[in-house]
């Protein structure tokens, strides 16, 4: 029997979402030069390159390559491996187990992305990433609390950002 959601229910499993899209993108290539170590050196940072949490995901990520080679049984593995049926509660279903990444406006939004909290803030504040928020270091999105390293690196990568739009 369907329970009814209510809004602890709903708020609860949006921020569920927002984590697992979040954790997709970030990986264990997190620090090691895919995603943010890249701007850490003398690159000029450009927020429109970057998602909206400011991580780049891989080009090897397991879910985008499923999602162009329209791979069901790689979609059912990477599905898997991000946990989306027990962050969700949602069952595989090959036309929602996408992911296009989060800035591809011609592409429809897999369940992860759909419910990033993290996307839904950058998108409403009208910011192409989250280091040109003028919160983020007080920011408590669960992503960076349930990843406080990447949080402590995008912080980072804000100060450079601000040091190179003020020269």
């Amino acid at each position: 029997m369907a329970s009814k959601i209510n809004r602890r229910n709903f708020f609860k499993k949006s921020t569920q979402a927002g984590m697992a899209c979040c954790a997709m993108m970030l990986g264990s290539r997190l620090l090691a030069g895919n995603g943010i170590a890249n701007f850490l050196g003398d690159e000029k940072i450009d927020p429109k390159k970057l998602n909206f949490c400011s991580y780049t995901c891989p080009a090897d990520c397991k879910f985008y390559i499923a999602t162009i080679e329209n791979d069901v049984a790689k979609k059912k593995e990477a599905y898997k491996l991000w946990d989306i049926k027990e962050r969700y509660d949602v069952d595989f279903d090959p036309e929602t187990a996408i992911c296009w990444r989060c800035k591809n406006p011609d592409k429809p939004k897999g369940v992860a992305v759909k419910h990033c909290t993290v996307r839904a803030c950058a998108i409403e504040k009208g910011y192409d990433a989250c280091i040109q928020c003028n919160t983020l270091t007080s920011c408590e999105k669960d992503l960076w609390t349930r990843f406080p390293d990447f949080y402590k690196a995008v912080k980072e990568m804000q100060v450079k950002y601000m040091e190179q739009i003020a020269s």
